[in-house]
């Protein structure tokens, strides 16, 4: 019997768990997928927005401000990479360098700092490679850049440092109501029972809401396509550079990421079903915008495209409440855009204001926060590499050239919490395959370490879980 359950392995649940796991509580996550972070929060942007977007008074406008003055706290704690490098909302007309000023004072009203208009002059100071139609931009310099699937991974990592269980391959088919609280039921058979429930199940926020009868949450699905640029690139542009809102959304951006590539979009296209199949149309859409906002991006260093697909409510705002419904039951749904930037934010709120209603929160004296980065031996000097290779020789080995990924750093992701089970797990971990050859090199080796630390047949390991097979099976 748990006190709190989690639904939903992504930065919501996993900054949720993390925040849990700060009081006597025992919790536990559940997550449908082979690991964590399997969804949105595996293929976004990374942005940590300002907080100028959101409509004053918003739960996004609350939430992104408090969450973009946590986050750089947040991540030095859990080792996780962050940048503060800007954003430039960047205008090609006359009324878009009014539209800027509307930005400009709404952020002012949502208690966004430092916002400031440039003319062109100063925005090509800024970015030698903008376009030369762009006429001035509003400049946000609280803007930041993040690595979205590490911060998921390590806070879910860091909670279960702190005592919580995770549940993976628990795709939820059942809640029901008991004398106590509640029972959890997978298609599979399993049961997990609590007293409180937090469904921050992303795409699935509003089929977990309507096991509680709380049908007026709806929750859509939009995909959304990238082109990742090898990191030879990745001065080309130093802020985040976004096009003028219009009412069809903010468009496509050219960022750099927190491992210095280039990342161009994302496009926006509403689903039925989470389908994260790339198209020719949509990253053509992605060519024709970049290249509208920089001069001559440098396609020819493309090291692979991507599409993710996030969740959006029709009430067009965060939906954080209680159920409706079901007493102890706390739903996160419909967190799109800036659900990232707003995470660490929501977290606090969520336990501190919502969960405190079901239980009792006693203070943990003995939390640990702070978590070793999982990809950090390449940063490393060499009097303190030299150091570590003495302790543990697997160190000393290079596995992902490309990355500067070794061994010791590949079976210390296997090994910790959450351990990765699959080549994609090893890959969000750990960077190894996210170079320029894409995994071409180290993917053969990194699958015979997964297969002896897992005790399994080098067959049976997957790329990405249940079905996605590497090997068929021995010819020789």
């Amino acid at each position: 019997m748990f006190d709190v359950i989690v639904i939903g392995g992504g930065v919501i649940g996993g900054l949720v768990l993390r925040e849990l796991t700060k009081y006597k509580l025992r919790v536990c996550l559940l997550e449908k997928e082979h690991d964590v972070c399997m969804g949105a929060s595996k293929a976004n942007s990374g942005i940590v927005h300002a907080g100028y977007d959101a409509s004053v008074g918003s739960l996004k406008a609350k939430f992104n401000v408090a969450g973009n003055l946590m986050m750089e706290g947040v991540c030095a704690e859990l080792g996780v990479k962050f940048r503060r490098n800007g954003s430039l909302v960047v205008a090609f007309s006359k009324e878009e360098m009014e539209t800027l000023s509307a930005l400009k004072e709404r952020g002012e009203k949502n208690g966004v700092s430092g916002l400031e208009i440039i003319n062109q002059a100063r925005l090509r100071e800024m970015e030698k490679n903008i376009s030369d139609e762009a006429l001035g931009a509003l400049y946000a310099p609280t803007g930041g850049i993040v690595c979205p699937y590490e911060l998921a991974i390590a806070s879910i990592g860091n909670a279960m440092d702190n005592g919580a269980k995770l549940y993976t391959d628990f795709n939820v088919s059942a809640i029901e109501k008991t004398e106590n609280g509640y029972v959890v039921k997978s298609d599979d058979g399993q049961e997990v029972y609590a007293k409180t429930i937090i469904n921050c199940a992303g795409l699935y926020s509003g089929k977990i809401a309507k096991m509680f009868g709380d049908n007026d949450i709806e929750v859509g699905a939009r995909k959304g396509e990238y082109i990742l640029l090898d990191r030879e690139s990745g001065d080309f542009v130093s802020h985040t550079l976004f096009f003028t809102p219009t009412q069809k959304g903010k468009g496509i951006l050219v960022t750099q990421t927190v491992d210095n590539n280039i990342l161009l979009g994302p496009t926006a296209e509403e689903q039925e079903h989470a389908d994260t199949e790339t198209s020719a149309n949509g990253l053509s859409f992605v060519i024709e915008k970049a290249s509208k906002m920089t001069k001559r991006p440098p396609l020819f260093n493309t090291i692979t495209s991507f599409a993710g697909v996030r969740a959006y409510s029709s009430r067009h705002d965060f939906i954080i409440e209680n159920s409706k419904n079901a007493k102890g039951v706390i739903h996160c749904a419909g967190i799109e855009s800036p659900g990232l930037t707003a995470s660490p934010a929501i977290a606090k709120y969520v336990v501190e204001e919502l969960v405190s209603k079901w239980v009792v929160l006693e203070s943990n004296e003995a939390f640990n926060g702070n978590r070793k980065p999982d990809y950090f031996f390449k940063n490393l000097s060499m009097e303190e590499k030299n150091e570590i290779i003495k302790k543990d020789p697997s160190y000393g080995k290079i596995v992902c050239r490309c990355e500067q990924v070794t061994e010791g750093e590949i079976l210390r992701a296997i090994r910790e919490n959450p351990p990765a089970k699959d080549i994609d797990g090893v890959k969000r971990r750990t960077r190894s395959g996210m170079g320029r050859c894409q995994g071409g090199f180290c993917q053969p080796y990194v699958a015979e370490l997964i297969a002896k630390e897992q005790g399994i047949a080098l067959e049976e390991v997957t790329k990405n879980g249940k079905g996605a097979y590497l090997l068929t099976g021995v010819t020789k």
